[in-house]
């Protein structure tokens, strides 16, 4: 069977930074780290909902850390500007490596798929948008089950609806949670090292591969075959 790759969409793909421009027109010079702020606390409560047994979607999450992180900013942002940072979700800009690499896979016959914490159809539009949905055979999303990454739950979700197994089939994200995530519910996981400065969690799990640009990513795993 063919190879199946698991790509996470947010932060792996797409830039969830990308909203620094038009903030910087509401906020000026502190942009990135509200943004900064927004995208951490936007996961943390995705793990407090899916700890918690409380779903909401992701979209919700998102919203929420949008409150939150102006509460702490001291930052007071119109109803309309809220919405059109919102808005700016389903237009995120997908990183430079990011159609080359997926190209390069799909020519290769790897079986790709998106996998992502958030709705469906919101992953749908992103992904559109960015000209990168014709690269995946399907979305699958943890809404299906009500939960959200790392549940293993959701990982041996992603392997059915793929029609895989852990030992055939790969996470690729830029999230050390996820990372780590697939890992310890059996599968393999390429780390996408984004940043020189990033960090993996030091829970003496190591990711199967580590790259830096996912123009690399189809070599490498040839390679580790």
């Amino acid at each position: 069977m063919a190879v199946t790759l698991a790509f996470d969409v947010y932060g792996t793909l797409i830039d969830t930074h990308g909203v620094v421009s038009k903030l910087r027109e509401f906020i000026g010079d502190n942009a990135q780290r509200f943004s900064q702020t927004w995208r951490e606390k936007q996961l943390e409560y995705s793990f407090r909902r899916g700890l918690m047994q409380n779903y909401a979607p992701f979209s919700m999450c998102t919203v929420h850390a949008l409150d939150y992180t102006c509460q702490y900013y001291e930052t007071l942002l119109t109803h309309d500007e809220k919405q059109s940072l919102l808005n700016l979700y389903s237009h995120l800009p997908a990183f430079l490596d990011a159609k080359e690499g997926l190209k390069t896979l799909q020519n290769e016959s790897f079986r790709c798929f998106a996998f992502s914490n958030g709705l469906k159809n919101n992953v749908e539009t992103v992904l559109k948008n960015a000209q990168l949905r014709q690269y995946f055979q399907d979305v699958i999303s943890v809404d299906d089950l009500k939960s959200f990454k790392p549940n293993p739950g959701v990982y041996s979700h992603f392997l059915r609806q793929a029609g895989s197994t852990g030992a055939e089939s790969w996470l690729i994200s830029s999230n050390s949670f996820d990372v780590l995530g697939a890992i310890s519910a059996g599968m393999k996981a390429a780390w996408l090292k984004r940043a020189s400065s990033a960090i993996l969690d030091p829970w003496g799990i190591e990711p199967t591969l580590t790259i830096a640009d996912l123009r690399d990513l189809c070599s490498s795993i040839r390679q580790f075959k």
